[in-house]
C-alpha cells in the first residue's frame, strides 16, 4: 500500500464564498492543454458550438472553479484546475470568416455563441484518468461519466469536486 498524501488543491477553498459553482471543461491537449494555460496564464474558452455547453458557460460566475479535462488523450482525464476570471462574452470566432468556428447567422447585435475567460490555477502532478474517475462511488453522477454525454462544458457538484481533488 502506498502512502496517501494530501492534495495540493484545497477541497474547500477559502474563496468558496465568492464561487457559485464548479465546472469541467474539455480540450484536446494537442490543441490546447493545461500546459498551454499554465504558460498563457489566461485564455478565452472559445469555439464551443453546442447550445447546452454554451448555456453552461453563460451560467458561470467569476471565481467559479473549473476542472481542465484532457480529452482524446492517453490517458483522458482531469489534468488540473482553472478559475473563471471573466464572465461570458460573445465568442469572437463566430464573427471571423477565416475561423472554423465562424457562424454566418451570428451578428454583433445578436451573437449566438459565448466564451468565458479562464485563468490557470493548478496543474495536477498526473492526469486523473477516466478509469480512475469511474472507480469512485462519489462520482457516479458526474456528467462526463454518463453514457452518451459528449458536452465540452459541464457542471460539477461540490461533492464531486472534492472527490476529484482528493485523487490529485
Amino acid at each position: 500500500m502506498t502512502k496517501k498524501t494530501k492534495s495540493k488543491i484545497a477541497a474547500t477553498p477559502t474563496n468558496l464564498q465568492t464561487s457559485t459553482g464548479f465546472w469541467l471543461a474539455k480540450s484536446e491537449p494537442d490543441v490546447y492543454g493545461i500546459a498551454d494555460l499554465k504558460r498563457d496564464k489566461r485564455t478565452l474558452w472559445e469555439g464551443v458550438r453546442n447550445y447546452q455547453a454554451r448555456n453552461f458557460m453563460r451560467a458561470m460566475q467569476t471565481g467559479d472553479r473549473v476542472f481542465f479535462y484532457h480529452s482524446n488523450a492517453d490517458p483522458s482525464g482531469v489534468a488540473g484546475v482553472a478559475t473563471v476570471s471573466a464572465l461570458a462574452q460573445p465568442d469572437p470566432l463566430q464573427f471571423d470568416k477565416r475561423s472554423e468556428f465562424f457562424d454566418a447567422a451570428a451578428t454583433k447585435e445578436q451573437p449566438r455563441w459565448s466564451a468565458v475567460e479562464l485563468a490557470f490555477e493548478k496543474e495536477f502532478a498526473r492526469v486523473i484518468s477516466l478509469k480512475e474517475l469511474r472507480a469512485v462511488k462519489a462520482l457516479s453522477t458526474l456528467l462526463i461519466l454518463q453514457r452518451g454525454n459528449r458536452l465540452s462544458v459541464t457542471p460539477v457538484q461540490p461533492v464531486e469536486f472534492r472527490a476529484i481533488c482528493a485523487l490529485a
